[in-house]
């Protein structure tokens, strides 16, 4: 009996050590990327612009990865776990207990960037512009004006791909040591692409912090950047399981 006692323990203390690397790593995803976008990319002159955000948010990815994705696999995003769960890889148990986490690491991390504005004198949020407080958004809240339309198409299709680039790198037969850094490429190759056009969600945790603080139509459109995104991941993770995917003994 006191070995089953101390098996259940072990299990429930190395389950618990996974959500707090999700935690953690979410918070870094929100804090570098979305910091990136809220302190560095609108100083004239010396601002990174929308290739340094993209970059940023490229780089947490890749850094938690090493970091903490031996640990929990390093999700870091709803999405990827409703992914990861489709293409096999994930057990559908643990879906719920993955996304709170997520969702608590990138809150914290929007509430650590909002206390750090705080500090700077005139600080508000305009809820009535795009891109507040780097949120997202489509219609008059997408950064260049596109449509919910183009803005589902986009998250949806890129998603979709940002799957499969983890699903394939991190394969039994590929080379695992590199998948951190293809993954971390894709986000940012991802967010070159649709910064103009949602300001970058696949990922429904780090839209959700956001929204959350900017309140007003940025929360109102939140359901997208939940909607689009998942169902992306979860077409790539049977198209992978079932098209692309290759046994060992092929």
């Amino acid at each position: 009996m006191r070995f089953f006692t101390k098996f259940e323990n072990n299990q429930n203390s190395d389950f618990m050590k996974k959500l707090f690397a999700e935690f953690f790593g979410t918070y870094w995803l929100v804090f570098g990327g979305c910091g990136s976008a809220l302190f560095a990319a609108g100083i004239p002159e010396l601002g990174i612009g929308f290739a340094g955000v993209s970059l940023a948010f490229g780089l947490t990815v890749l850094t938690m990865a090493y970091a903490v994705g031996h640990i929990s696999g390093g999700h870091f995003n709803p999405a990827v776990s409703f992914g990861l769960w489709a293409g096999g890889r994930f057990e559908a148990k643990d879906l719920v207990s993955y996304i709170l986490a997520q969702c608590l690491g990138a809150i914290a991390a929007a509430g650590s960037l909002f206390v750090i504005l705080s500090g700077k004198p005139g600080f508000a949020i305009d809820n009535t512009k795009a891109g507040a407080f780097a949120s997202n958004g489509y219609g008059a809240f997408s950064p260049d004006g596109y449509s919910m339309m183009s803005a589902f198409l986009a998250e949806f299709v890129l998603t979709l791909f940002f799957l499969l680039i983890i699903l394939g790198a991190t394969d039994k037969l590929a080379n695992g040591k590199f998948a951190g850094v293809a993954i971390g490429l894709g986000l940012t190759l991802i967010h070159l692409v649709s910064i103009p056009i949602t300001n970058t969600s696949v990922n429904p945790a780090r839209s959700t912090s956001q929204a959350l603080f900017t309140q007003g139509e940025p929360l109102m459109q939140l359901w997208l950047f939940w909607v689009a995104p998942i169902l992306g991941a979860v077409a790539a993770g049977f198209i992978y399981k079932n098209l692309l995917q290759q046994s060992e003994t092929e």
